[in-house]
């Protein structure tokens, strides 16, 4: 196993994080879902090839990272990354949400631009305002957690993101890192989907995107659709079979389009280069 770092932020908020790769290449920052942690991207890392620098890092109030009593909605974990990519030195890199890790995603890309290569959205709801059933789990669940955390619950609540059968040693990994994570943040993190909507932004993100859905994901099925007509340019790939977490069903599939996906910006940038240069791109 890749070891587990960690950073402090200017405002003290600790995040881990696992790195590998080539520290010249392109920097790929992997972002997880609501009560996930950087394990989220456990089977992806291996099929990942050397010349991709990828970082999967822990967000604040999971898994072993910081847990501050504020700081959930989406512009502040966007703020966190922006601070880890300082801390770190990064250049702008392709930015890889899963789930709620994709509104984040989407926030940076839209607060942040000059430092976002590329959008990768892997069932990625637009908003929650709009899910029923999670209002109604926020009303009758959520909202009423204290700590600790029934472990009954945690356990359907993972089983929720998936269609297909992953590694039992893994899902059992990602069950406990999220009996990690504290009532307060639980409520913070879930309030704040709830109420934010960035769907009239969405326009404002230039960057290319690349969004990965699982056909058997209903939670976010009509999502994919907005995200396609309001992101210019961006594509959508679908995992027949899949989940909400195609990331956990399908790892080497999801490595593999994500490596074409970089080649294509590396291609473009190349390409935008040797025009500036005033060369030819043969």
């Amino acid at each position: 196993m890749v070891p587990v770092r960690s950073v402090e932020l200017p405002d003290q908020v600790r995040l881990p994080y696992v790195e590998q790769g080539d520290p010249l290449g392109v920097p790929v920052l992997l972002l997880h879902g609501i009560t996930d942690s950087w394990r989220s991207f456990e089977l992806v890392l291996p099929h990942l090839p050397a010349p991709i620098h990828a970082i999967a890092l822990t967000q604040r109030g999971h898994g072993d990272a910081s847990r501050p009593a504020a700081g959930y909605r989406s512009h502040d974990l966007a703020a966190d990354l922006a601070a880890f990519m300082d801390a770190l030195h990064l250049e702008p890199a392709v930015i890889v949400g899963a789930s709620s890790g994709g509104v984040t995603a989407r926030r940076f890309a839209i607060d942040y631009p000059e430092r976002t290569l590329g959008l990768v959205l892997a069932g990625s709801p637009v908003t929650l305002r709009n899910k029923p059933g999670v209002r109604e789990l926020w009303d009758s669940i959520i909202s009423r957690l204290a700590d600790p955390i029934d472990p009954g619950f945690v356990r359907k609540f993972a089983e929720g993101s998936t269609s297909q059968r992953v590694p039992p040693a893994f899902f059992e990994a990602m069950v406990q890192e999220s009996l990690k994570v504290p009532a307060h943040v639980w409520k913070a993190a879930t309030e704040g989907l709830l109420e934010e909507d960035h769907s009239a932004e969405l326009g404002k993100i230039k960057t290319p995107t690349l969004i990965i859905w699982g056909d058997q994901d209903t939670f976010t099925r009509s999502d994919q659709e907005t995200l396609m007509a309001a992101i210019a340019g961006s594509r959508l790939v679908v995992y027949r079979g899949a989940g909400h977490s195609p990331h956990w069903e399908e790892p080497e599939r999801f490595a593999s389009d994500l490596v074409a996906f970089i080649k294509t910006l590396t291609i473009q940038g190349e390409t935008s280069l040797q025009r500036r240069m005033g060369t030819s791109a043969g």
